[in-house]
């Protein structure tokens, strides 16, 4: 195996990483861990023979979701991307319009605006978030768009495109600015659809995140705090919103004993009963898996502290799950040094995402010029950050 020449600070960490995972090689970023009733309720599905989207774990997945986040409404779906497209579609964008979402994001968020039919439009983070910024949103929303007297909506003045959405998300499950995002999109008639897919279990100024927007979307991808192999969730306290997310999800077909009957376009974008098994199990256990990811997150954060390492911490008013912890390097050559001496010596790690504004089908979208953006792309690199192995 070919190993690079590492600064000692590097070599510190990686072999503090090792010992946080001992036995492991390579230490996975986040793998899924799978300690309670996972098996006895997927064989309860196959005993039962409900395996589809008709079961009892689909519906009780989203009762304990409720339960969990406070929001009223739950809908389960196959995965975050389709339920992130019904969230925007339930909103109401429509194609040809323009939503507006942060440039350092997963392609998921992107891609669903785009599914949606609509335009992306990219506004800057915090640095102390990774989420999208309200004080950018704000300056963006001054200078770009005008109210349409008659609609009461928001119209950008360039491209004459109606703004029905502002997506941001809570990256790497710590909470963006969301009270105050929200509150500048209400004051240009704009719903907020929150991209909550990494922060289960977060909480800003002890309210669940997904439930400050009109809708939030959850994601249950198998390297997720938990997981159901592949899954997605919304949540509101809209009623009428999660009805019509329900009917979409499930082909728009009207309810009849026998007949097949359609009054829209839908989509066959439900969760499975098997997978719901799944995800009712890892409810369970969420809990203590995210004492488990807090006790992690605090030993980096003691480890970083102690060597000179700038380590990621977010907001005091939040309380994040942990999903992915993050380093910060000095640039973006120190950060590719890291990622190659981590993963050549059995550690995973991995850079953000590379911004949406640069990949060549986005390339096109308005944005503000994103410096923050462009000055953490260079530098944060996310390390292993798994629920350790716990006893069952």
């Amino acid at each position: 195996m070919r190993r690079c020449n590492m600064t000692k600070p590097f070599q510190d960490l990686i072999e503090f990483i090792k010992s946080l995972y001992p036995g492991l090689y390579p230490v996975p970023l986040h793998a899924p861990i799978f300690t309670g009733n996972e098996k006895k309720y997927m064989q309860n599905c196959i005993d039962t023979t409900f395996v589809s989207s008709v079961g009892k774990y689909v519906t009780q997945f989203e009762e304990i979701t409720t339960q969990y986040t406070g929001a009223k409404h739950a809908v389960a779906f196959v995965n975050g991307t389709a339920a992130l497209h019904i969230a925007l579609q339930v909103a109401g964008v429509e194609r040809g319009d323009e939503v507006i979402t942060q440039s350092l994001t997963f392609v998921a968020t992107a891609n669903a605006i785009a599914h949606a039919g609509a335009e992306p439009v990219f506004v800057d983070v915090d640095m102390d978030t990774l989420g999208m910024s309200p004080v950018a949103l704000s300056k963006w929303l001054k200078s770009n768009v005008f109210m349409d007297a008659e609609t009461k909506s928001a119209v950008n003045i360039t491209t004459n495109r109606t703004i029905s959405g502002i997506v941001p998300m809570h990256t790497f499950g710590n909470p963006c600015r969301i009270d105050e995002i929200v509150a500048v999109a209400n004051q240009y008639n704009i719903p907020v659809i929150e991209d909550s897919a990494e922060s289960l279990g977060s909480t800003y100024r002890q309210q669940h995140t997904g439930t400050f927007g009109l809708v939030g979307v959850f994601s249950y991808n198998g390297n997720k705090t938990i997981t159901t192999g592949g899954g997605g969730m919304i949540i509101t306290n809209n009623e009428e919103l999660a009805a019509k997310a329900r009917h979409l999800s499930t082909t728009a077909k009207i309810s009849h004993r026998w007949e097949f009957s359609h009054d829209e376009i839908g989509y066959n974008y439900r969760l499975n009963n098997v997978s719901a098994s799944i995800g009712v199990a890892q409810m369970e256990k969420l809990e203590e898996y995210l004492v488990s990811k807090r006790q992690t997150s605090e030993a980096y954060s003691t480890f970083c502290k102690s060597h000179s390492i700038e380590f990621f911490q977010g907001l005091a008013e939040g309380q994040a799950n942990n999903w992915l912890n993050a380093i910060i390097m000095k640039n973006r050559s120190e950060r590719d040094a890291f990622l190659i001496a981590t993963n050549d010596n059995g550690v995973m790690t991995r850079p953000l995402w590379k911004l949406m504004h640069k990949l060549d089908i986005y390339m096109h979208c308005q944005h503000d010029g994103l410096e923050n953006s462009l000055f953490l792309e260079d530098r944060i690199v996310n390390v292993p950050s798994g629920v350790r192995r716990l006893n069952s």
